[in-house]
């Protein structure tokens, strides 16, 4: 008995210890610039970074990247070449070792952390429905004012989700937590806002999408040949480094060359100025 209290004592220890570590980026930090207007330009330069100290396990090593404003660009790569991190250093989750991650010109470490996150949305390939109604779920997507029920319906209606929210038994009001096993994982997706859908219906939203984009800057790590086939530039990234880039118009693509992808996708937007 004692020797069992003894080990519970010391992994509650750890856990309190761990709870109260505090990350090096403040998530409430209310300092930093707020710029006027944002045109979308997105720069990655002479970025090195590691999640742990050591030369072997750098995971970007000088990696250069620029993104147009307005333009969709697509990270495609083996896993662990780094294309996840980009997200996540776009997010500020974490600053680069070295170089600089910067918006309009402006360097992120220099702009309010919430103002910047606040532009962001991103979609992750296995989203996660709160146990909440599919009304809330939808409007989370902006906590920053009221969603009225229009914005909400309209959402849904550009991801071709409305009908079959409309005949579910309570509609909106649905709670997604006692209805998690009726949602295949197109619908969580469609949802959360994302593309990667059912072949039936992938044209479809894939389209709409592409329409309710139009203006803002997207960077998609992607598996799918359709979701490279409607971007504007295609970057593969291999071992931390940026090995080829190309303009799609000029790419052909072979599904069994490097565009044979493997990982996950989420996407990071900047919404129209």
């Amino acid at each position: 008995m004692v020797p069992s209290f003894g080990m519970a004592k010391s992994s509650a220890l750890k856990v309190l210890k761990l709870s109260e570590r505090r990350s090096e980026i403040n998530p409430n930090d209310e300092s930093g610039l707020i710029l006027p207007q944002v045109l979308g330009n997105i720069e990655f330069k002479n970025v090195h970074f590691s999640y742990q100290a050591g030369p072997d396990s750098e995971v970007f090593d000088n990696f250069s990247l620029k993104c147009v404003a307005g333009g969709i660009t697509v990270l495609v790569g083996p896993p662990e070449s780094g294309k996840s991190t980009a997200i996540a250093l776009l997010q500020r989750f974490y600053d680069p070792v070295k170089g600089s991650v910067s918006l309009d010109g402006h360097d992120l470490k220099t702009l309010n952390i919430q103002w910047l996150r606040s532009l962001i949305g991103v979609v992750q390939q296995e989203p996660v429905l709160f146990n909440t109604s599919v009304r809330e779920n939808i409007a989370y997507g902006d906590n920053s004012r009221f969603v009225p029920q229009e914005e909400i319906e309209a959402s849904a209606k550009r991801s071709n989700i409305h009908d079959f929210i409309k005949s579910l038994p309570q509609g909106y009001d649905t709670s997604c937590g006692t209805m998690e096993n009726q949602f295949s994982s197109g619908q969580k997706q469609r949802s959360s806002h994302t593309s990667a859908l059912d072949k039936k219906t992938e044209q479809i939203v894939q389209d709409g999408l592409h329409k309710a984009l139009s203006g803002t800057t997207c960077l998609t790590i992607a598996h799918r040949l359709s979701t490279i086939q409607t971007s504007d530039k295609i970057v593969v990234v291999h071992r931390g480094k940026v090995t080829e880039e190309s303009e799609m118009s000029a790419t052909k693509l072979d599904p069994n060359d490097i565009f044979e992808i493997h990982g996950s996708i989420p996407m990071a937007v900047f919404p129209e100025a």
